[in-house]
């Protein structure tokens, strides 16, 4: 765990890779969905278990601002624990692409998928797997993106 970043510094990491260079406003689906990769790819300081660090893909047609929007939500969990290293909460990252409602991207419905770091699977092949659900929004720009940082 050596010269891995803090999980406080999370937000921070994931800013630094939307950005690039960019405003938010010119990022397409495609350029989020290659800076949270790069993001995921990073490890941080978190303890050696199978749930420490996770990686949320999830979308679907909610209304949570008032008028329903098409939405992708790629999130980043960390397990925090107390002072005697047990669990305490989560924190989970989010980088939220919205879209506004067309019938081809309502008709996707909701989807939602986990993976683990340290629970030994591949996180390339993940990766892959996520990309095909983005065909029809990663040349899209979205009409707008919400990047944040909450417990659960």
């Amino acid at each position: 765990m050596l010269d891995r970043p803090r999980v406080e510094k999370a937000l921070d990491v994931l800013h630094a890779e939307l950005e690039g260079g960019r405003a938010a406003t010119e990022l397409t689906t495609r350029a989020a969905w290659l800076a949270f990769m790069r993001f995921a790819r990073q490890r941080f300081a978190t303890a050696p278990t199978p749930d420490s660090d996770g990686l949320l893909f999830q979308f679907g047609t909610y209304a949570f601002s008032g008028r329903p929007m098409f939405m992708v939500d790629l999130t980043r969990q960390f397990d925090i624990g107390d002072d005697r290293g047990e669990h305490d909460h989560y924190v989970q990252v989010h980088c939220e692409l919205r879209y506004e409602c067309e019938p081809v991207l309502d008709a996707l419905g909701s989807f939602d998928s986990w993976f683990f770091y340290d629970a030994n699977a591949d996180p390339d092949e993940w990766f892959a797997a996520m990309e095909r659900h983005l065909e029809l929004v990663l040349a899209r720009r979205p009409s707008g993106i919400n990047v944040y940082e909450e417990p659960v």
